[in-house]
This record gives structure tokens, C-alpha cells and sequence, in this order.
């Protein structure tokens, strides 16, 4: 069963729910399971659980069959996401602008060239699809899938 995730704030922003509103398009697609993946920082003192996210989402969305609602905990979003990504065995990460932009800002001290998509292909062997707020997104093939 292919399997989506999509890392989201909380609680929700406008970036999370275009985000959001792309990887149930996605899932729904590619007939897909879906995991909506929230990142509580060991530094922020709110906590997240659960049934916050879910609630969140559906207030915005509705109920979204075939999801799973994770709430992980980390010092850095960025690990604490290519862990769970990883974990999941995740065939397509939907990220956002923004996060594609902290993930380059990461991926830039531990190598010269930050293409954070190039960088999550070959890391993780997985589709990558950023969002942009307002606009189409930007679907990136991995590279074991486009046959390379």
C-alpha cells in the first residue's frame, strides 16, 4: 500500500493546510495511505497530542480516511521528520515552501549544494512534492522511480 506523509504545524497555518490539502489530494490519488506527522519541540513548552492534531485537520478538512495521526518529539523538526519518513517507508513526503527552506538551511552545513529534494531523494528513495501557499505544487520523482 503506498504510504504519504505530511508534516504540518500546529496549530494549523495557512502553509500547513495548503500543505495539508495537497498530500489528501495525493493520497486520494495514488489510492494511498496517509500520515499526518506533527513535531513537538524538546526546547517549546505546548505539547501536541494526538487528538489535537486530528481534531485540527478535521475542522479544516473533514474526516480524511485511511490517516494516521503522529506526534513525535525532537530537538530538530527536520531529523526528528526524515526519521519518521524513514520509519514509514514513505513512497511521497508533501513539504512545504517553508520547510523545504529549513531543510535546505540543514542540509547546507552538512554539504555544499543544498537541494533538500536531491538531498531527500537520495536519502530517503521516495517522491517529494513541495507546496507552494496559493499556487500548484511541484511534484519531484525520485530517482529509483524515474529509473536512474
Amino acid at each position: 500500500m503506498p504510504q504519504v506523509v505530511v508534516p504540518v504545524r500546529y496549530p494549523l497555518s495557512e502553509n500547513s493546510r495548503a500543505t495539508l490539502a495537497e498530500a489528501i489530494q495525493i493520497a486520494d490519488e495514488e489510492d494511498a495511505d496517509l500520515t499526518v506527522l506533527h513535531v513537538n519541540l524538546y526546547q517549546n513548552s505546548h505539547r501536541v497530542d494526538r487528538t489535537e492534531l486530528k481534531r485540527a485537520v478535521e475542522q479544516s478538512f473533514g474526516h480524511v480516511p485511511r490517516t494516521r495521526y503522529v506526534v513525535r518529539s525532537g530537538m530538530l523538526v527536520e531529523e526528528t521528520i526524515l526519521d519518521e519518513v524513514a520509519a514509514q517507508n514513505a513512497d511521497i513526503v508533501v513539504i512545504g515552501s517553508k520547510q523545504a527552506s529549513r531543510w535546505r538551511q540543514m542540509i547546507r552545513r552538512l554539504v555544499d549544494d543544498p537541494d533538500v529534494e536531491q538531498f531527500l531523494r537520495e536519502e530517503l528513495d521516495c517522491e517529494i512534492v513541495t507546496v507552494e501557499p496559493n499556487s500548484q505544487s511541484s511534484r519531484h520523482s525520485s530517482a529509483s522511480s524515474s529509473g536512474s
